[in-house]
């Protein structure tokens, strides 16, 4: 009896001690924890802004060519803020060093590189062919590749304009012009020139003085005064600087500002300003490249799109003279007027254009020839 009573209570105490320790286990047992919230997904990093190079033939203070390009430039940056950065470089000599300018901004990483000037076309277009993944551009010339092409603007429409005003303004019947360099594109605005001033004015001639420079405003000065000697009374130019202008204003002359509007220059002497507008080409090519649909190519734009105006046009002028100019931009931007139609003559007498015939930009291309009424001889290289 004793053993059994024994035995049930060892077996009592084994299933309590079994019971225990099932107790210890379950109050010891982890809760499963909820599953971890998946991380959020990082935003895309932003790309890298477009770096875009532009070279100057000239400094940005110059108030024509260059100054007008860098007004191009400011204007790219408001429209497309951080996704560009821009740097420039001013004053570059055409000729070799151009080249290594140009293969520096390449170096350092620019994507869009800008040359603006006729000189650097053979320079731009060596580095071109080195450096294949970089888009390049060229103002005013006439060569491309694969990866370069060349914008332009109508500058000779807004030489005409001028002219029509100087063939109204002037007593002498002598006008006189400043000129840069003797490339088709400069000896184009000149005949321009002469050809609006003709259109109101038939008895004009033009007198023509070289300065073989771009932008040296004590020569620009010098030609301006030598014109004035020789009796013309109205000044135009195709240098960059507002030499000219201010030669005018001492004199008691009259003459046009260039590329910008120089009107401040000589506030007397000023009948108007011919303006280039490069912002509307700046823009187009940059949207070509963030869209990845840059083409080579040309481009020559005028007022029609924009780019060259007559700004800026003085009181003086007699209003039948400004409703003509009104007229006149009408019909560039309509497209129902052109500066170069015929019946056109050269200088030798030579028809060019015949009757109702309209220039294509081929044969505006090529024109180193003077029309009637300018005097003097084209000189070599034109």
């Amino acid at each position: 009896m004793i053993d059994l009573n024994k035995r049930w209570w060892l077996r009592a105490i084994a299933c309590a001690a079994v019971a225990s320790v099932a107790l210890v286990a379950g109050c010891g047992k982890e809760e499963p924890k909820p599953a971890a919230k998946a991380a959020e997904a990082a935003p895309a990093p932003k790309p890298d802004p477009l770096k875009i190079g532009f070279m100057y033939v000239g400094p940005v203070g110059d108030a024509g060519w260059t100054f007008a390009h860098d007004n191009a430039r400011k204007a790219l940056e408001a429209e497309f803020g951080d996704k560009v950065k821009t740097t420039i470089v001013e004053s570059v000599p055409e000729g070799p060093d151009a080249e290594r300018v140009i293969r520096d901004l390449a170096d350092q990483g620019h994507k869009l590189i800008f040359a603006t000037s006729f000189g650097y076309m053979e320079q731009m277009l060596k580095v071109a062919e080195t450096k294949k993944e970089i888009r390049f551009e060229h103002a005013t010339g006439y060569k491309s590749s694969e990866n370069m092409r060349t914008y332009d603007s109508r500058t000779y429409e807004g030489a005409y304009m001028a002219g029509v005003i100087a063939g109204a303004m002037t007593k002498t019947n002598t006008l006189g012009v400043v000129a840069s360099i003797p490339i088709p594109e400069v000896i184009r605005n000149i005949n321009s020139f002469t050809l609006g001033a003709q259109s109101v004015n038939p008895k004009v001639k033009t007198k023509v003085v070289w300065v073989n420079k771009w932008f040296d405003p004590p020569k620009e000065s010098e030609g301006a005064q030598s014109l004035l000697n020789q009796g013309a009374d109205v000044l135009f130019q195709n240098t960059d600087s507002s030499a000219v202008l201010q030669t005018a204003e001492k004199a008691g002359k009259f003459a046009f500002g260039w590329d910008s509007d120089m009107s401040k220059f000589g506030p007397t002497a000023h009948l108007a300003s011919a303006v280039i507008n490069w912002a509307p080409y700046y823009k187009k090519a940059t949207k070509d490249m963030l869209d990845n649909t840059w083409q080579t190519g040309g481009v020559w734009w005028g007022h029609k799109e924009g780019v060259i105006d007559l700004v800026a046009v003085s009181d003086k002028i007699p209003e039948a003279t400004r409703k003509r100019i009104d007229e006149i931009k009408a019909g560039l931007k309509e497209g129902t007027f052109t500066v170069w139609k015929g019946p056109i003559k050269g200088q030798d007498g030579k028809k060019r254009l015949a009757k109702d015939q309209v220039a294509d930009d081929k044969f505006m291309h090529d024109i180193k020839w003077y029309v009637q009424g300018v005097e003097g001889k084209v000189p070599a290289g034109g």
